[in-house]
C-alpha cells in the first residue's frame, strides 16, 4: 500500500477550499452564459477552454479508445447537455448544485447492478434520506408550483444529467479494470477536446442559423463566464483535486466535497436572487445530510480497514 500523507498542509487546505468555492460557484455564470449562447454552444465552449492548451502538452490517456469516448460522451455531453438545458428550461443554480449530488446515489445503485459492488449500510441510509429529499422536491412541483424556480422539465433534465455523471463514473471503473495505469489529467483534457468537438458538432446541426451570431453578439459577462467555466472550474479545479488525491487518501479528500452544494445553494440565493420554498429548503437539507452520512461513514470504513492494514504488517 503506498504510503500517503495523514493530514493536509495550511496550502493544500487553501487549494482544497478553492476547489469548494470554484465548483459551488460553477453555476452562478452557467446562468449568465446561457443568456448569450445556447446550451449547445456554452458547452462548446468549456469543454474546448477546458482542453486548450493542456491537451497538447500531456499524452493521450494509455486506455483503449472507446472508453475515451464513452467518458467524453457520458462526462460531457451527456451530462452537461442535460444540465444546460434543465438551467435554461426551469432549474434554478441553487437547487441544481443540490440535485447533481444524487450522482453519489445512482453510481451505487448502477455500480450493484452491473459490477456486483456491495452496498454499504451508511450508503443504504443515505440512499433513503436522499429519497425523501428528492419526494420533497416532486411534492414541491404539485404544490407549491409557482412559488419557486424549478418546473418539472428542469427538475427531471438534472435528475439525467446526475444519471449520466454516474454512468461516467462507471465507465472510470471499468477504465481502472482494463487498463494498468493513465493520467487523470490527461483523461480530463483528452476526454473535454472529444466532449468540446462534440457540441460544436451537434450545435452546427441543431441550433438555429440566427444562433450562429451569438459569437459575435454575446455580452462580455457571457464571455467571462464561459472563461471561468473552462478554465477555472474545469481546468484549475479539476488540476488542484487530482494533485490532492494522488497525495492523501481518498478518506480525506471525500468530505470537502460536501462544501460544494452549500456554496451552490448559497450563491444561487445571493447572487441570482432566486426563490426556495419551504419544500425545496427540506428537499435540500435532505440530500445535503445524506451526503454526510455516506461521505463520513465510508471515511470511517477506509480508515478502520487502513488502521487493521497497518497492525498486521
Amino acid at each position: 500500500m503506498s504510503e500517503k500523507s495523514a493530514h493536509l498542509s495550511p496550502v493544500e487546505l487553501v487549494a482544497a477550499m478553492l476547489v469548494i468555492l470554484l465548483w459551488g460557484l460553477n453555476f452562478v455564470p452557467m446562468k449568465f452564459a446561457l443568456l448569450d449562447f445556447t446550451p449547445f454552444q456554452m458547452g462548446a465552449a468549456r469543454f474546448l477552454l477546458a482542453a486548450f492548451p493542456l491537451f497538447l502538452f500531456v499524452a493521450r490517456p494509455s486506455i483503449p479508445m472507446k472508453w475515451l469516448l464513452l467518458y467524453g460522451f457520458a462526462q460531457g455531453l451527456g451530462q452537461f447537455s442535460f444540465l444546460f438545458f434543465a438551467l435554461k428550461f426551469g432549474m434554478s443554480a441553487a437547487l441544481a448544485s443540490v440535485l447533481m449530488q444524487t450522482q453519489v446515489f445512482f453510481t451505487a445503485l448502477m455500480g450493484a447492478t452491473l459490477l456486483g459492488e456491495p452496498i454499504s449500510r451508511p450508503l443504504t441510509v443515505g440512499m433513503m434520506v436522499a429519497a425523501a429529499g428528492l419526494a420533497c422536491f416532486v411534492l414541491n412541483l404539485f404544490t407549491d408550483q409557482g412559488l419557486g424556480t424549478v418546473t418539472e422539465l428542469g427538475f427531471l433534465l438534472t435528475l439525467m444529467a446526475a444519471l449520466m455523471w454516474s454512468s461516467a463514473n462507471i465507465i472510470v471503473k471499468k477504465m481502472q479494470a482494463s487498463s494498468e495505469g493513465y493520467s487523470a489529467l490527461s483523461l480530463v483534457a483528452w476526454s473535454s477536446l472529444i466532449s468540446g468537438v462534440g457540441f460544436v458538432l451537434i450545435s452546427i446541426v441543431f441550433d438555429d442559423h440566427d444562433a450562429h451570431d451569438n459569437w459575435l453578439q454575446a455580452s462580455a459577462t457571457g464571455w467571462l463566464s464561459l472563461l471561468y467555466l473552462g478554465w477555472a472550474a474545469s481546468g484549475l479545479a479539476y488540476w488542484l483535486w487530482t494533485l490532492l488525491l494522488t497525495r492523501h487518501l481518498a478518506s480525506r479528500v471525500a468530505p470537502f466535497s460536501l462544501g460544494v452544494p452549500v456554496v451552490g445553494l448559497l450563491a444561487g440565493i445571493w447572487v441570482l436572487d432566486e426563490q426556495m420554498t419551504t419544500m425545496q429548503w427540506v428537499g435540500s437539507a435532505l440530500v445535503m445530510f445524506a451526503l454526510v452520512v455516506v461521505v463520513m461513514g465510508s471515511r470511517y470504513s477506509i480508515e478502520r480497514m487502513t488502521r487493521r492494514y497497518t497492525r498486521r504488517n
